[in-house]
């Protein structure tokens, strides 16, 4: 311990003078009186314990100059020696994502946000910014110093149900690193070491990790369709443990009622996917687990489903096998001229004609025929997109593809040639003729039909499913719309399809207008339906500034201690009488 101010010693004086006052103060014997001889037995206590009864009378001289002391103390600023964070500046980049919320007594999240709290102390004068993981990561605190806005901020800080998108979050990091020694906090649950960008210098990473031996059984897949009056689902659950499960499943319809309740038995890190025919007609489907897992928030997952499912109208000049598979669905399908496809409304149009691409009924196109396809010979690659929820295209061959179209998204590759996209409007488009590949031999063709039936017409009797926080434009015509939880509360309002923005938080909402209402989900995302084991390490090293001790002052709380003496004074004085 040391002082920084030791020329404020001076001030013992004061406490030296009230020393004086005490001893040139008038003195008063003792004296017995006749009327005081009936206390003596009384005070015999007293007369034992002669230092109490030094104590009581002096009490008001020790206590002044204890305060006086300690004042004289506090005003040289005494300090101990701490050990800081090194680096010129420091940034904390704290994931927000909903796998955060896994945990055994506490979440990930919330132990990150007591570990924030107790460097705070450790910060010194170091300005400190704070990033926040998702789509779009955000600054929450920018090169601050004070104490107590870097408290308030963690305490707001809150779980957004996005996928972290740490890439992102880390190249806003390095944008802020400049040519200054920094250490970087990375808060989340688990990260690879290749991951992370070290090839700077001065720059240290402290990765704070989630706990080793999460336990995880999730719902990674779920749909439902409406076929004559019945509904049929397709479930996937994982057990991502080492021990065989048994989850309780139950299926509900949209006002809390169990349609279907199942004991199902998952071995060891399987995969199992199980279909549900004769369910009633239904317009929502939750479906929920009842598991002891460390981790809820995949335990529940929710589908629309269509209530009138459109017919599917095929040009006559399709593949047969493309016929074949649509028919499988169980749907209305009708084989139309190439010449009347334009002229049809209410209906999925499945053709290889282009220029059909800017008509307003949702289209499949297969092939294309204005363009010469090229050879790729190669094997197809998905991304995590919802159209392959139970279609993974493994092992599917294609030998020739078309070009893609700008401005579409790509969601399945051959080698780095588009496959699969999707158009701004939600149609959707396989770049290839179907007697290219070898994908009719495999199961996952007609799976994948029906997953793209389902998508399209989920778009047209609701707003589908959005991701949280998932900005896109919708199909609404202009005009005032708000959006409400299943249960009627406000969330907020736009007026411009192009604004939308989906809540944050996952579950049924609702947009309305003056006209007319749909339905749409916020659905945890599919990369936030399963936990990793969690990574805590360090890397690189700050050669400026990292083993700097700090000096920590303490004369707040001898200040703290005054008071108390203060208050000890005030209340002996008064059990004397302010008048003595």
């Amino acid at each position: 311990m040391g002082f920084s101010n030791f020329s404020m010693l001076v001030t013992l004086i004061f406490p030296l003078a009230v020393l004086l006052y005490y001893f040139f103060r008038k003195k008063y014997k003792d004296k017995e009186v006749s009327s005081t001889l009936f206390w003596e037995e009384v005070m015999q206590e007293t007369r034992v314990s002669p230092y109490l009864k030094h104590l009581q009378r002096n009490a008001l001289f020790y206590l002044q100059m204890l305060a006086l002391l300690l004042f004289v103390f506090a005003l040289m600023n005494p300090y101990i020696k701490t050990k800081e964070v090194g680096g010129n500046q420091l940034i904390w980049i704290v994931d927000t994502s909903a796998s955060m919320l896994a945990g055994k007594e506490m979440s990930t999240f919330e132990k990150h946000k007591e570990e924030m709290k107790s460097l705070v102390a450790e910060v010194g004068e170091r300005p400190l910014t704070i990033i926040t993981t998702g789509s779009e990561p955000k600054t929450v605190l920018r090169q601050e110093t004070n104490v107590q806005r870097i408290q308030k901020t963690i305490d707001e800080l809150a779980i957004t149900y996005e996928e972290e998108h740490l890439t992102k979050a880390l190249d806003m990091a390095n944008a802020y690193i400049g040519d200054k020694p920094t250490t970087i906090y990375l808060f989340t649950d688990a990260v690879s070491r290749s991951q992370l960008p070290i090839e700077r210098e001065n720059v240290k990473w402290i990765v704070k990790g989630a706990d080793t031996g999460l336990e995880n059984i999730a719902i990674t897949r779920f749909a439902a369709t409406n076929i004559g009056n019945e509904t049929i689902a397709l479930i996937q659950l994982k057990n991502e443990t080492n021990k065989n499960q048994t989850v309780q499943l139950s299926l509900l319809n949209d006002e809390g009622e169990q349609l279907l309740n199942k004991t199902i038995t998952l071995k060891a890190q399987e995969e199992l996917t199980n279909t549900f025919e004769a369910l009633p007609n239904l317009d929502v489907l939750t479906a929920t687990i009842k598991v002891k897992d460390d981790y809820k928030a995949d335990n529940t997952m929710m589908a629309i489903v269509g209530s009138n499912p459109f017919e599917v109208a095929i040009g006559q000049d399709m593949h047969k096998l493309v016929q074949t598979g649509f028919q499988s669905l169980g749907t209305d399908v009708k084989i139309v001229p190439e010449t009347q496809l334009k002229l049809l409304k209410e209906s999925i149009v499945v053709t290889n004609q282009a220029e059909l691409l800017e008509q307003k009924e949702p289209i499949v196109l297969i092939g294309r025929d204005d363009e010469l396809e090229k050879e790729v010979n190669g094997f197809v690659e998905v991304s995590q997109d919802e159209l392959f929820a139970f279609s993974s295209l493994k092992d599917v061959y294609v030998r020739a593809v078309y070009p893609p179209f700008d401005g579409f998204q790509t969601i399945a590759m051959v080698g780095e040639e588009p496959f699969i996209q999707r158009s701004p409007k939600g149609d959707i488009v396989i770049l290839a003729d179907i007697q290219s590949t070898d994908w009719p031999l495999h199961p996952s063709f007609p799976l994948f039909l029906w997953s793209i039936q389902n998508e399209l017409v989920e778009g047209k009797t609701s707003l589908g499913v959005f991701s949280p926080n998932e900005q896109r434009a919708v199909s609404l015509v202009a005009g005032d719309w708000s959006i409400y939880t299943a249960e009627g509360d406000y969330i907020s309002s736009f007026e411009n399809a192009q604004e939308f923005q989906a809540p944050s938080k996952p579950g049924l909402y609702v947009v309305r207008s003056e006209n007319e209402v749909k339905p749409f989900i916020v659905q945890l995302p599919q990369k936030e339906r399963t936990i990793e084991e969690g990574t805590s390490f360090e890397l690189g090293k700050i050669s400026i500034g990292e083993e700097e001790i700090a000096n920590q002052s303490i004369a707040k709380w001898i200040a703290l201690v005054i008071l108390i003496i203060l208050v000890v004074e005030w209340e002996v004085q008064r059990r004397r009488g302010f008048a003595n």
